[in-house]
């Protein structure tokens, strides 16, 4: 009884000590009182901070065709430091910006290529072996399969919802033929977000069955688990056209001590582009042995030298790391 006491006065201390850090939050929060300005405004504010430009009206342009807050992200790099000043660096162009903005995008087309290869791969692994190791057509939407109840029902709820907006063939012909409430793992894979998918395989319960799945790939099921949570937010953010070039991710990823296929040394930092670039390409290795990724990377450098590859987390002489020989 003491310890049960105890603990609720530990729980109500907490409760208490989370109120009073949004109470002092809310203290020194300030309101958001900026106003929208135009894209003839913003243009002539741009260029009274030392951004060079052709035209107040090309870069009116520019502003209407992208966005101010969207180009911000690129002309960020030039600028002197503070950042916050505001003030761009002697030589700092409108032409550098939209530059940077071409070659994030064109870098965005490429990994979203390669990261559809690995997708159609790990879910044909998923549902193939799923289904082959349980005998359960139906193990997606069978709830004895799962460990995490409430994040099953959570993953209920949005495949109901992609099953009832599909237009596809293969589901309008499946809810016009058969009564079952749902179609088998094999036809809901191929409606269901990456996301959705890699969130449902590790709340599967039999983990001898998940790390049959990993080991389709050479990987150990929590490497296999981390760099798919990778891919997936790698793949978000490229298909909602979010910056990559220089993007700093705030997680790790778990690695093999011993890697049975060619990997990168040390020197290869975890948090850049270049490093998600490497995951993806041990996967499209084995899925496409004859793949073109370091061909096509080389020839997209050629066609935007002004790329700082620093940024992006490319080491001196990355081409010589066992991955990309």
């Amino acid at each position: 009884m003491t310890y049960l006491c105890s603990a609720r006065t530990r729980q109500a201390s907490s409760q208490c000590l989370n109120r009073r850090v949004v109470f002092l939050y809310t203290l020194m929060a300030i309101p958001f009182n900026k106003q929208y300005e135009s894209p003839a405004y913003l243009a002539q504010l741009l260029q009274s901070r030392g951004l060079q430009m052709d035209s107040l009206s090309k870069a009116e342009t520019c502003l209407k065709r992208y966005g101010y807050y969207r180009l911000s992200a690129y002309w960020h790099p030039l600028l002197q430091m503070p950042k916050t000043a505001h003030v761009f660096k002697p030589g700092a162009s409108l032409d550098q910006t939209l530059m940077l903005y071409s070659f994030d995008a064109q870098l965005r087309l490429f990994i979203f290529k390669e990261i559809s290869k690995i997708e159609i791969a790990v879910r044909s692994a998923i549902v193939n072996i799923i289904s082959r190791e349980t005998g359960d057509m139906f193990w997606m939407t069978n709830s004895s399969w799962f460990m995490d109840q409430p994040r099953f029902s959570r993953s209920m709820v949005l495949i109901q919802n992609e099953y009832d907006r599909s237009s596809e063939d293969f589901v309008q012909h499946f809810k016009q033929t058969y009564s079952d409430p749902f179609p088998p793992a094999w036809i809901l894979a191929e409606i269901l977000p990456l996301g959705t998918l890699t969130n449902i395989f590790r709340n599967f319960r039999v983990a001898r069955i998940k790390k049959l799945v990993a080991k389709e790939f050479d990987l150990s099921l929590p490497v296999f688990d981390s760099w798919m949570n990778i891919i997936a937010v790698t793949r978000n953010s490229c298909g909602h056209h979010s910056r990559v070039w220089n993007k700093v991710f705030s997680f790790n990823a778990r690695l093999e001590s011993n890697m049975i296929h060619p990997w990168v040394s040390n020197r290869v930092q975890q948090g850049r582009i270049f490093f998600t670039l490497c995951i993806i390409k041990y996967f499209v290795d084995l899925i496409d042995p004859e793949n073109d990724m370091l061909t096509r990377l080389r020839w997209l450098f050629v066609d935007y030298p002004q790329i700082d590859l620093h940024a992006m987390g490319f080491p001196d002489n990355w081409e010589l790391e066992p991955l990309w020989r």
